[in-house]
């Protein structure tokens, strides 16, 4: 089944006042181009992050964020009440040695050096990590469920343009049989109005024979069946054949341009641009095919 290169999953977990988001994106690209913006707290784990986005996205320009949210109260810097005692009481003195009354000590204890820093540092613990590695593997499962919604509708896409392509194909066969006919009489014709042109009928014969086996379109018509056949297999395989449909489509050109050249007839040349359109179509979805 065809998945698509396009997709987008978030998930945000609750662990102790704080938020975990991760966000995960992916456009289509020839192989894994992956970015990661990681809150610093969990740099240390951008490895094991990586190895898990690669094990369930096989392609793609893929960009993910894992930043966190914290609760006003525990974000507030904790007041070093220890520290404004010091300065307090210098201070105080201060103000005794030269006569110096009401002054707002607190407007000056908040401005000091220190008094409002978060000094300790943040350490990430294994419970808060399997919160966050949890996060991250609902996060790319949520990805992998779009790209597969995104794949259903790409492969319903393709197998419409496919039945189009098979439809004119089949329609091109009364015009080919046609054609034939409409080359001897023309030939024929042209000798009857040459005066006294005389020419050898078993001659004549074996010479349309070999005009009309270079015109033949058999054979492309044949090789280009069995590629539709071939996209409408590798379409059920698992996911991952984007490349391969990519290639099925350049062969099924290279006969559809083939059966153009050859089709000398105006309704058949009609029916093979047609078919270019319908295959043009296929060529542009299946770049975002997985």
């Amino acid at each position: 089944m065809i998945q698509s290169m396009t997709g987008y999953g978030k998930t945000v977990v609750a662990y102790k006042g704080k938020k975990i988001n991760v966000e995960i994106k992916s456009l289509n690209s020839k192989q894994l181009d992956l970015t990661t913006r990681i809150a610093p707290l969990y740099r240390e784990k951008e490895m094991e992050i990586r190895q898990l986005i690669a094990e369930q996205l096989q392609r793609g320009k893929v960009e993910f964020a894992l930043w966190i949210e914290k609760d006003a109260a525990a974000e507030a810097a904790p007041v070093n009440t220890a520290l404004m005692q010091g300065y307090l009481s210098q201070l105080q003195a201060f103000a005794d040695d030269h006569n110096m009354q009401n002054t707002d000590w607190m407007q000056i204890l908040v401005r000091m050096p220190d008094v409002l820093t978060k000094t300790e540092v943040e350490v990430l613990d294994d419970d808060e990590w399997q919160a966050a590695r949890q996060g991250v593997c609902e996060a790319v499962k949520a990805l992998v469920d779009f790209r597969t919604q995104e794949g259903a509708a790409l492969e319903k896409k393709f197998a419409e343009k496919i039945d189009n392509i098979e439809q004119l194909l089949a329609s091109i066969e009364p015009y080919e049989k046609a054609r034939v006919e409409k080359i001897r009489s023309r030939i024929v014709e042209g000798l009857k109005q040459i005066p006294g042109a005389e020419y050898d009928k078993n001659r004549l014969e074996q010479e349309l024979i070999y005009y009309i086996e270079k015109l033949d379109i058999s054979e492309e018509k044949q090789r280009l069946a069995n590629h539709l056949k071939y996209f409408r297999e590798t379409m059920a395989d698992a996911a991952g054949q984007g490349k391969k449909l990519g290639f099925i489509a350049q062969e099924m050109g290279r006969e559809i341009n083939t059966t153009g050249s050859k089709s000398n007839q105006a309704e058949m040349q009609n029916i093979v641009v047609k078919m270019k359109d319908e295959l043009e179509q296929i060529k542009e979805q299946v770049l975002n095919a997985l």
